[in-house]
């Protein structure tokens, strides 16, 4: 009897140990080695884009470099365009927090939020090799939580010699490696909203490098986002701007085409150049076009060119008609 009774007092003692383990571990989740260690997978995100990847329209967007929470160019851009921007892009560097508010803000609004994500000084072979990881985790359970589709452009203009990241600086292996790395952490994080847009700059004089190296592959992007301007520079004519760099990426990439960032220089040809351009993107498929209202000094600081859509009344008039013709205007939101 005594034995029977001490065995039952320790099958006691062990089923209470054992509770308050497990109450202790349920409790430290949050805080414990593995959450530190970043180990812990986040929720999945409650919002799911694979119905966007193939939108039927083709976007008509803006971009610049301030914060979501800075309406005023969605204001401007929408009073000059004739209508409300279906894509906002901004840039954030590398270490930035996700400002989910301010997107939730913009896709309440009927924006899909843009994000260029810009890797600054931060090594791509670093950022391959995991010595970023805390970072990119964290963003990724950022935007997890932002209940809300995100597209998200990383290193951008990675073949662009003026980049930290690009040609001089970085092989291509580098930036491949990079982007899957991010890509493989932010899909082990349940992130489900993000749009991954790889968008090189338009192969010129100034940027010829091949392109296929730095593919990271179809299981890694969903949109092909390209960055040319029409000026003195890269080219006047969609024929010799866009064109030769579409046909360099057919052979490698099935994927849809966002001209992410361009813009019409100011001249005496600023309307012909405009109705080329969305003449020239509807006749080759594009889902889109993101347009920078601003001036901007052409990478090198050597000129300043003036890109705002209201240099003139004639410019402005091409751009409200040519995009309205060429059927640039599509709420991601509501098509």
């Amino acid at each position: 009897m005594a034995i029977a009774r001490r065995r039952s007092r320790l099958t006691v003692a062990a089923i209470l140990v054992a509770a308050v383990t497990f109450l202790v571990n349920a409790c430290g989740a949050g805080s414990g080695s593995d959450a530190e260690a970043g180990t812990a997978a986040a929720p999945a995100a409650h919002f799911e884009i694979s119905s966007m990847l193939e939108p039927s329209g083709r976007a008509l967007g803006v971009v610049d470099d301030k914060t979501p929470w800075q309406y005023g160019i969605v204001t401007t851009f929408a009073e000059e365009a004739g209508r409300t921007p279906d894509i906002r892009e901004y840039y954030s560097s590398w270490g930035d927090d996700f400002d989910a508010e301010g997107n939730a803000f913009l896709w309440k609004h009927g924006q899909l939020p843009m994000m260029a994500l810009v890797p600054s000084d931060t090594s791509l072979a670093d950022i391959a090799e995991g010595g970023e990881d805390a970072y990119i985790r964290r963003l990724a359970d950022q935007i997890a939580s932002y209940d809300g589709p995100l597209a998200l452009s990383f290193a951008g203009e990675m073949n662009g010699p003026w980049n930290s990241w690009g040609p001089e600086h970085a092989e291509p292996a580098d930036f491949v490696a990079a982007w899957k790395h991010v890509h493989d952490v932010f899909g082990e994080r349940g992130v489900t909203n993000v749009i991954w847009v790889w968008t090189p700059h338009v192969v010129d004089s100034g940027t010829t490098a091949k392109l296929r190296p730095y593919y990271p592959g179809g299981a890694y992007v969903d949109w092909v986002g390209l960055i040319g301007y029409y000026g003195p520079i890269d080219g006047v004519a969609f024929s010799s701007l866009f064109t030769p760099t579409l046909r360099q990426i057919e052979g490698f990439a099935d994927k849809p085409v966002l001209i992410a960032e361009t813009g019409v220089a100011q001249s005496d040809q600023k309307q012909a150049h405009i109705r080329d351009l969305f003449r020239g993107a509807a006749k080759a498929g594009v889902i889109g076009l993101v347009w920078y209202d601003q001036r901007k000094d052409w990478p090198g600081g050597k000129q300043l060119m003036d890109w705002r859509i209201k240099t003139s009344v004639g410019a402005l008039a091409a751009f409200q008609v040519e995009s309205a013709r060429n059927g640039f205007g599509h709420s991601f939101k509501n098509g």
